[in-house]
């Protein structure tokens, strides 16, 4: 028969004091528990005070006895593990630090790059700095094999921040807060269309769980508002640096051609990508917006061009937000509260690239 969650948390207790520290592997074990279950119970004891965490063990707190929150009356430690700073996670780090203040956690920010191998090692590494819990994008390449089942398995609650596991994953059962990147092309190519364009391209990434997601947006979105959709023009074909820019003269080229075969609006993904091409494309005889209407995708860079750029500008500080605050929650109730699949919708920010004017002719 089932047991009540504070009954699972009285016995966690009960041995907690007989042994005074155990790894929450050996503690599953004892109480013919899921490890995944009592390392939950093990979090909302911890944010309750009633124990105090290390990496992959559980003991009292200082002084011996339940009641105690950390040293000083300091609140989690919170991990942030994040592919790169400096451009797209710079908000949602922003976000996740602005909520932690709120809540009187302390955010501990880690790097496990693009062209990191093992995303494991640096998880390991932020997880020996103490941390309570975790916020984790990982490096999950579309197409690659599923490894996500590992992330089940840490000593900490995890949130994946812009990244959602694949269905019929073992890590779909992962809280998860995300950009509904399908829906920002959505409204790029719902914009296009209402200024008359029946033929829209997009030039994009494929390198990330985000590209995978624009690209299968912008096949979802040309069908649903009966526009043509073309061949994606890979903006990396050749598996360059993934955090590096395109080469601008190249994909300027690849426009310039189907321009010529009458295209006359495009979605780049990403900003970085996208804000060279105007003067490019004007010394190819191309002038934006008036011979090629431009939207780029993610808004980090977007205005700062000429013309700037109307820009699909995803969620960036809300998700760090509303991702922390999940992970606290979590933290809290354990294994009593359901696991989160959010999604946040992203906005079109009009400026001057698309054209103001429905398309002639």
């Amino acid at each position: 028969m089932a047991i009540s969650a504070e009954e699972r948390r009285a016995r966690i207790l009960d041995v907690v004091r007989e042994l005074g520290s155990v790894r929450v592997t050996e503690l599953a074990e004892r109480l013919g528990l899921p490890t995944v279950t009592v390392r939950r119970d093990a979090a909302a004891l911890a944010e309750n005070g009633l124990l105090r965490r290390s990496h992959g063990s559980v003991s009292l707190p200082q002084g011996g006895t339940p009641g105690h929150r950390r040293a000083g009356g300091a609140g989690p430690v919170v991990g942030m593990l994040v592919p790169t700073v400096g451009s797209y996670f710079d908000e949602i780090i922003e976000g996740a630090r602005s909520a932690a203040t709120t809540a009187g956690a302390r955010l501990v920010l880690g790097i496990s790059p693009y062209e990191a191998q093992d995303d494991r090692a640096q998880v390991e590494r932020i997880l020996g700095s103490g941390i309570d819990g975790l916020l984790f994008t990982p490096n999950w390449r579309p197409g690659a094999p599923d490894e996500g089942d590992w992330l089940t398995k840490l000593p900490v609650p995890t949130v994946l921040v812009e990244r959602r596991a694949a269905a019929g994953a073992v890590a779909a059962d992962l809280d998860a807060v995300v950009s509904d990147h399908r829906h920002g092309v959505l409204l790029a190519l719902r914009h296009l269309a209402a200024l008359g364009h029946r033929s829209v391209l997009l030039a994009a990434r494929n390198d990330t769980w985000t590209a995978h997601e624009v690209r299968a947006g912008y096949a979802e979105a040309a069908r649903v508002l009966g526009i043509e959709a073309h061949p994606v023009v890979d903006v990396h074909p050749w598996g360059t640096d993934p955090i590096a820019p395109a080469d601008p003269q190249w994909l300027a080229d690849r426009l310039a051609d189907h321009a010529e075969q009458g295209v006359r609006a495009v979605l780049v993904h990403n900003d970085r990508d996208a804000i060279q091409l105007p003067q490019l494309l004007r010394a190819r005889g191309l002038r934006v917006p008036e011979d090629l209407a431009l939207i780029s995708y993610d808004d980090v860079f977007a205005a700062l061009t000429t013309p700037p750029l109307t820009a699909v500008a995803p969620p960036k500080q809300a998700v760090g937000t509303v991702a922390l605050d999940l992970l606290l929650r979590r933290m809290s109730t354990g294994s009593d509260l359901p696991a989160h699949h959010i999604g946040l919708l992203p906005t079109l920010v009009v400026r001057s690239s698309c054209g103001a004017l429905p398309v002639r002719g």
